[in-house]
């Protein structure tokens, strides 16, 4: 009940009396409480209808100041919302142009005012297809826009003096209930687009004819080059071919005039002989200077990268004009620096060349006075050295103006100095050649009547790589006459000119016309080496290597005798299996030479087993040596002995199927055990005596022969094999123990 008063008290008075009249009718109980609200209704009536107007008219006058707020509300954000849409329009840089459903400009955006140049006032009300090229595609983006609802990249053309080319983009715009109301469209200027792809096309078009311009230029550049090449091939071939012809006659030439010079003879017939080998010792020069001339312009000028000796090679060099330079009664003058090392790496062949032709041409020019040669290092670090080397003479000397002549192709200095000295012109052209195509470079300083200095400066490679030992020039021995050699020649003249040489030699030999006389002669007689022609009818000399060493497994000496020196070279004899090269007019002290070099035989002494025994009882003889085995594994015990365990369990096979094979006269398989153990003997370092005994005894077995020799050598090889064995296994087993700490 109370709260029912409370309810009443709090609608129908002010809410400051109801906390009065609550104090008022506490303590009082329902009735009373009644009472009191009758008799105040009845006493205040008045005074509430007056409270109730006043509070019905202040009702009314909040309710208009809240109506009149509202107004001002929807006023202001009307306003806003359209300050707000309007700078969204303006907001874009593009073209905006709102439409209605039938086409026609509702709103747009400066951008579209700049680029129509039409007022936006006047651009309203008016058709949206007015202001373009092609009234009919604008249309049909209208039409497009209000089917699909959008567009995309459509292109128009607005027609504003410049014809600005634009993309079109849109779609709907609705009210609240998704009536459509109209369409937003904007325009992306594209013109620039438009010149740049413009100009792309043009740049194509221009492109392409340039490329096929080019192409017709290049098929012209390749059809030049192709001729180009076929006639530096054809001269290759042609001086190739002229080589030739004209060292085999001249071979002969000067090989029997260095015969019959050593013959008893009248001295005008010496004087005669020498000025004819003097004659052919210069047409041999002149050859080899067009020959390099034209390796140098094909660019088949080769460069090698070994180890050599530099002091060495000069000395030798130097040597070669002892003879001249006292003759000439002329003083030499040779510095060395010592500072540089004494291994390089370069191509030793083409500096003795360079240096050749300028110490022929120092001595050959200078009539008094010193030649001088100076070896000078300029500058070093981890890898190279960079060397100068000078020639200088005291000779008839260069004009200033002629400097650069000199090294012109068939140039000399005056035509006075070729008719009185000779020659062609070629030799310092070539050296130029050789000392660029090197990276290098040549200078020279000369004043008349006093003298000229050539320098050139080369770089080299630093090594500590071993030199391998020149064949040394050897003087005839007569002792030495077990020397058998096979000739494989098929000119007539050059067979007679070997005949004489190998005769004087004491050398057995036989001769044959083409490699398939050779290879019939092979199969039935022991040679010691072949001399072996390369151009020859049926069957040439790099083809009939190839079967010696691939059919007929022979490991035999073959030396390769040419006259064609701008195509072969000693990697390509090496590459056919031939051990060594020799251009003709051949050198016939440097044939002794290379024919001992190859053919040295070890003295085998054949001893009785009772003798042997007696030997390795008192350990006189061994037959290992471990220095080779230390040199290549470096000093690790461990690699020595695995590599002596692998010996070990090769070679006792080895030796029972070379005997067998031999018992059994099983060729084919001798042939093949004693070709799988030859390499053992490089690898463990083991006497290079048995090797070669190895070696004859698969030669033999290559031709089936059948006599006492290769049962000597099977045995004493079978014996040697059995004692390697045994004094490796004995280092096998010192070598475990001290490994395992015994």
């Amino acid at each position: 009940m109370t709260n029912n008063y409370n309810q009443f008290f709090t609608i129908f008075f002010r809410p400051q009396s109801i906390s009065f009249w609550k104090r008022f009718l506490g303590g009082h109980n329902a009735l009373a409480e009644r009472d009191h609200i009758v008799w105040y209704l009845q006493t205040h009536t008045e005074a509430l209808e007056k409270t109730a107007i006043t509070r019905n008219f202040e009702l009314q006058q909040a309710n208009e100041s809240i109506a009149q707020k509202n107004i001002e509300v929807e006023e202001s954000r009307g306003k806003l919302m359209s300050e707000y849409s309007r700078s969204l329009i303006e907001a874009s840089l593009d073209p905006l142009i709102t439409i209605s459903t039938n086409g026609i400009i509702m709103d747009t955006n400066e951008a579209m005012v700049a680029i129509t140049h039409v007022k936006r006032e006047n651009l309203a009300g008016t058709n949206f297809d007015h202001y373009f090229t092609l009234p009919e595609d604008a249309k049909e983006i209208c039409r497009q826009v209000f089917a699909n609802g959008f567009v995309v990249d459509y292109p128009l053309t607005v027609k504003d003096g410049k014809l600005t080319d634009v993309l079109f983009n849109g779609s709907l715009f609705k009210d609240s209930s998704g009536k459509v109301l109209g369409a937003v469209l904007v325009a992306r200027d594209i013109s620039k687009q438009r010149k740049i792809e413009k100009e792309l096309t043009e740049a194509k078009i221009f492109a392409e004819l340039a490329t096929s311009l080019a192409e017709d230029e290049r098929r012209k550049a390749v059809a030049a080059a192709l001729i180009s090449v076929d006639a530096v091939k054809s001269k290759q071939q042609f001086l190739s071919n002229m080589s030739h012809e004209i060292r085999t006659p001249m071979n002969a030439i000067i090989g029997f005039t260095k015969v019959v010079l050593k013959t008893e003879l009248t001295i005008k017939q010496k004087e005669y002989l020498t000025a004819i080998k003097f004659s052919g010792d210069a047409l041999i020069v002149l050859i080899n200077d067009i020959l390099d001339l034209a390796k140098v312009d094909s660019g088949k000028m080769t460069f090698e990268q070994t180890p050599f000796k530099l002091a060495s090679s000069l000395s030798a060099i130097l040597h070669l004009f002892d003879t001249k330079i006292k003759e000439k009664n002329l003083g030499l003058i040779h510095e060395y620096d010592k500072k540089i090392p004494a291994v390089l790496l370069g191509d030793p062949a083409r500096l003795h060349q360079i240096i050749l032709n300028l110490i022929s041409n120092s001595v050959k020019f200078t009539s008094k006075g010193v030649i001088s040669v100076k070896i000078k290092m300029l500058e070093e670090d981890a890898e190279k050295v960079t060397v100068e080397f000078s020639v200088g003479d005291t000779g008839i000397g260069i004009a200033t103006d002629k400097l650069e002549r000199v090294f012109e192709n068939f140039q000399q200095a005056t035509v006075l100095t070729s008719r009185l000295y000779g020659g062609t012109g070629l030799g310092l052209a070539i050296v130029k050649h050789l000392v660029e195509a090197q990276g290098g470079s040549i200078t020279v300083k000369s004043i008349i009547d006093e003298g000229s200095i050539f320098s050139f400066i080369l770089n080299f490679k630093k090594t500590n790589a071993e030199v391998p030992v020149d064949i040394e020039i050897m003087e005839l021995d007569r002792e030495i006459k077990d020397i058998k050699v096979l000739v494989v020649e098929d000119m007539a003249l050059n067979q007679l000119l070997m005949k004489t040489l190998l005769d004087d030699f004491g050398f057995g030999r036989d001769i044959v016309s083409n490699g398939k006389l050779a290879i019939e002669k092979m199969k039935n007689t022991i040679y010691d080496i072949v001399l072996m022609d390369l151009q020859m009818p049926e069957m040439n000399g790099f083809e009939t290597t190839e079967y010696i060493r691939n059919t007929m497994q022979s490991t035999i000496p073959i030396i390769a005798l040419t006259a064609d020196v701008t195509t072969v070279d000693l990697e390509k004899c090496k590459a056919a299996g031939m051990n060594d090269y020799l251009a003709k007019p051949v050198d016939e002290r440097l044939l002794y030479s290379k024919i001992v070099s190859l053919t040295k035989k070890p003295e085998i002494i054949i001893i009785e087993e009772s003798e042997i025994k007696n030997l390795v009882d008192k350990k006189i003889v061994k037959y290992i040596n471990l220095q080779h085995l230390n040199q290549r594994t470096k000093s690790n015990p461990v690699l020595m002995m695995e590599m002596i365990d692998l010996y070990l369990k090769q070679t006792p096979p080895l030796i029972r199927l070379m005997k067998k094979s031999f018992e059994e006269k099983d060729w084919l398989s001798l042939q093949s055990s004693v070709h799988k153990m030859i390499p053992s003997f490089a690898i463990m370092g083991l006497s290079s005596d048995y090797e070669l005994m190895a070696q004859k005894v698969h030669e033999f077995a290559a031709i089936k022969l059948q006599d006492d020799g290769i049962h000597k050598l099977i045995t004493e090889l079978e014996f040697f094999l059995h004692q390697s064995c045994k004094e490796f296994e004995e280092e096998y087993t010192n070598m475990k123990n001290t490994v395992n700490g015994k």
